[in-house]
Order: structure tokens, then sequence, then C-alpha cells
């Protein structure tokens, strides 16, 4: 069938930006920090309509529109099913004792000082073991979350750790999805691109730890060590702490780094937590059930309560018993509402080409090797903002400059690593993006509160952009490689 739609103008391509950064301005100003309990979905979803009505001016069917919709909410499938299962991780490890237990020894070791900097290398070293900042932030994470609070730490500063460690191992780490997404667009493979993207990474990191050691000396909190022995009984007072807790976490990190896929890693890691808040928490099952019946009913009850709903341990300790809280699955809900609202939006425009046609306009302002990157980190970060998926961010702008790197001489690891630094990491600083809207609701900390604190992310784009501007350690080929390359992509 011949396609009869027309290639939209740059006006048209911006109509739905336009009002979407609009709406949500005045969305924000309005809801303030409520905004992501559903007006912002709204917002979202009427954006794509917007979107919806520019394609059907141009001469899209609906139906090509719809399936645009339909690939984009199934290319985030894996990412909700792995949301909806972390909160029901999140329910049984409270319900179980590990995470009390995490806060419980972290408080004994971690001296508030030197917290942050330790929560941003702990966090790193488990990310790049396991290849997922996700699955880093929902176990390591919601402990040391836990912790800063107990140590009176500011949450935003901790997240910030939490999120800079995280996304450096998930940069890093061949396990990493978006790690081999980035050299499949550009046209390189896997380890050429790690090994190249360290040279901007490491310095990146090396700076966030220097800026965390400073914020630890300055900002050590209000926790005193006699509140802290306080928090320690209150724990204490309803939880069977011990060692053999831990064994649940390793059991989870060991099947990722086995390379058993997050989804049944994560749920075993779930199942494993209620089968150990059966044999070490007995007492604590019993009083979140809230039910009277047979032992099995009551059993029964409060597991199936960790996995789907709300539920809180009270010990009298007013900040213990914030920290013992979980939804369950039922938690992760709106997030998933936010995911589902922001694919919509991200399909219409991908695929009915408005987002290319703004990076057609960005492309054709580009000159030296500097502006090129500059341009190549810049759309990655527009695309995180208005696809909503750092995935999207990485393989339309990997498209797209691709021919342009090749034909400046440029190696194609120069534009993988570009897409790494830019992409993955800025996605986690924006609300309504997938992964903004995760770890903000994984950790329980807005986006806003811990954006200025996730340096690593904030350094690396402008890191990777400054090496391009000093023509430090730009990768070169020849116009005749650049020619066999694309003749070798073609094939493919």
């Amino acid at each position: 069938m011949t396609n009869t739609h027309s290639k939209p103008t740059l006006f048209q391509a911006f109509i739905p930006i336009i009002f979407l950064v609009v709406a949500l301005f005045i969305n924000v100003r309005i809801f303030g920090d409520s905004s992501l309990d559903g007006s912002n979905q709204i917002i979202l979803i009427l954006s794509g309509g917007v979107a919806t009505l520019v394609a059907l001016k141009l001469g899209y069917k609906w139906d090509t529109i719809q399936n645009g919709i339909v690939k984009s909410i199934s290319s985030a499938m894996a990412s909700i099913i792995i949301l909806l299962l972390i909160g029901c991780l999140a329910g049984t490890w409270l319900l179980s004792g590990i995470v009390p237990a995490m806060i419980y020894y972290g408080l004994q070791i971690l001296n508030p000082t030197i917290f942050l900097f330790a929560a941003c290398i702990i966090c790193a070293v488990v990310s790049m073991a396991t290849g997922s900042s996700w699955t880093t932030a929902a176990t390591v994470g919601i402990a040391l979350i836990g912790i800063g609070q107990a140590l009176g730490l500011n949450e935003g500063m901790v997240a910030g750790a939490i999120l800079s460690g995280a996304y450096f191992g998930d940069k890093m780490s061949p396990l990493s999805d978006t790690t081999n997404l980035a050299p499949a667009m550009a046209g390189t493979d896997l380890f050429t691109h790690i090994r190249y993207m360290t040279l901007t990474t490491v310095p990146s990191i090396a700076i966030a730890l220097i800026l965390f050691l400073i914020l630890g000396f300055t900002n050590s909190g209000s926790g005193e060590i006699t509140e802290t022995g306080e928090i320690l009984t209150a724990i204490t007072s309803r939880f069977n702490i011990n060692g053999w807790l831990f064994l649940v976490p390793l059991a989870v990190i060991g099947m990722i780094l086995k390379k058993v896929p997050a989804i049944p890693a994560i749920l075993i890691g779930a199942l494993l937590g209620a089968v150990f808040a059966l044999i070490f928490q007995p007492e604590v099952v019993t009083s979140v059930a809230g039910w009277e019946g047979a032992n099995w009913e009551v059993t029964f009850v409060g597991i199936m309560k960790s996995l789907y709903g709300d539920i809180s341990v009270v010990t009298g300790h007013a900040m213990v018993d914030e920290l013992l809280t979980s939804g369950g699955m039922a938690g992760m809900l709106n997030t998933v509402w936010l995911i589902l609202s922001a694919m919509i939006f991200g399909g219409v425009m991908e695929r009915t080409g408005l987002l290319k046609r703004i990076a057609a306009a960005v492309i054709s302002k580009v000159s030296s090797t500097g502006s090129l990157v500059a341009a190549t980190a810049g759309t990655t970060i527009f695309f995180n903002g208005t696809a909503s998926d750092q995935y999207l961010a990485i393989v339309v702008p990997g498209r797209m400059y691709a021919d342009i790197y090749r034909q400046k001489g440029l190696a194609p690891e120069n534009l993988s690593r570009t897409l790494e630094d830019s992409g993955t990491v800025t996605s986690v600083l924006i609300p309504w993006n997938t992964c903004g809207a995760y770890h903000s609701g994984v950790l329980g900390v807005a986006t806003g509160a811990y954006l200025p604190y996730a340096f690593f992310n904030l350094i690396s784009p402008l890191m990777t952009v400054a090496f391009a501007y000093l023509n430090i350690k730009i990768r070169k080929i020849d116009p005749s490689k650049a020619e066999e390359t694309e003749e070798a992509l073609a094939e493919e």
C-alpha cells in the first residue's frame, strides 16, 4: 500500500512539544508535588492526542498511530512487570526483616560523615555486578534511604548518592541493556564501547565522590548516637535481626550475576522473602495480617498483604515506624500509570516521524566535532523529556546521527559513548520519564528533591561534551573506513 502521508514541518513537529511543556508547567504550578498523582499522566495523554491530531492532518491513518502506541507500550512491558514485582519484593523484604536488618547493621557500620560517599560506592558495585540501576535502587537503595533517614540526612542527598552510584555501575556493566543498546545503535561492539566510555565516566564519578565527601563533612545529619541506639532498640523490639536474613538479597544478586533474567530473579527474591518471614518473623506476619481464624489463614493473609498492599510495623518510635512501611504491588500502580501515559505520547511522536523531524533540524546546524557531540547530547536529553523513555533517547538519536559521525570521520564509539553519557544518565532526572518515575516511586523521593545531588548524572553529559570540544580522546576513522562501515551496516 502506498503511503499518502506528508512529512511534517518543523513547526508541526513542535506543536505537541509546546503543548506538553506549557501544560506541564501550568500543571506543576497548580498541583506541586502531587502532580505525579495523576494530573501529569493526563497531560501526557492529552499531548499524545495533540500529536495524533497533527499526524491525522498529515495523512496518517489511525491504525498506524495506534500501532505505534501499542509498540511503544509493548517495549515498556518488561519494565512494568519488574516494577510491580519489586513492589512485592519490598513488601516481603520488610515483613521478613531483611530491610530492617540492613538498616540495623548499616546504622552501626556507616558513619554519617562518609555515608553519602559510601552509599555511592556500594550502589556502583552492586549495579555493575547486576547490570541494573533499577534492581540496585529497589534493593540496596531502599535500605540506604532508610539508613540515611535514620541518621537525619537529607533524603534528596541520599537518593542522589544512590542514583549516582547505580547509574555509574549500570553504564559500565556488560550486563546492562542500555550498555548493549548504545553500541548496537552506533555501530560498534560492546567492549570497545565500555573501554571508550571509561575515559569520560571515571572522571565523572571521581568528581561526584569528592562532592559527596564535601557534603558529608558539611551536612553530617542530625542523628546522634543516643538516638541511633533508640532506633536499634525499636527495630529489635519487633524483628528477629540476624545475619541469615542476608541470604535472600545475596541470592538475588547471585541469580542476576548468573544471568538469570530480572523478572524471575525478582519474583524468586520476593517469594524467598515470604519464606524467611515465616521462619524468622511469625509474630510480625500475624500482626500485619490483622485477621482472626486458623493459623494457616492468618499466615496466608499476612503474606498476601505484604505482596499486594499497604503494610506497616509499629514499634512506638516515630522515625522507625515511618521507615517500616510498604505499599506492595499496589504502591507501584501510580508509577505504572505514569509509564503507560508517557509511552502513549512517545509512541505517537516516534511513529509519525515528529521526533525525527525535530532531530533533523538539529543535525543541519552542526559543524565541528564539539558541536556535533553537543547536539547529540542535547538531542538525547530532549528525547528523554519528550519521548519519556531512555530507550527511545538512545535508539532514535543513535540511528539519526550514525551516518553523520561516519561522514565526519568519527569512530562509532564516539556516538555510543555520547548516547550513554547523556541519554542513559539523564533519564532519571525527568519526573515523567519512565526512569525518573520509577526511581522516584521506588525510593520514595521526589525527582526535584534528588536532582541537585545526582552529581554523576549531571556531570556525565557535560564531561562528554567537554572532551569533544577539547578534542580529548576523540577516535577518528578515515573516509574509506567510514564507507566500509556503512556498507557493512547496510548488509546487516
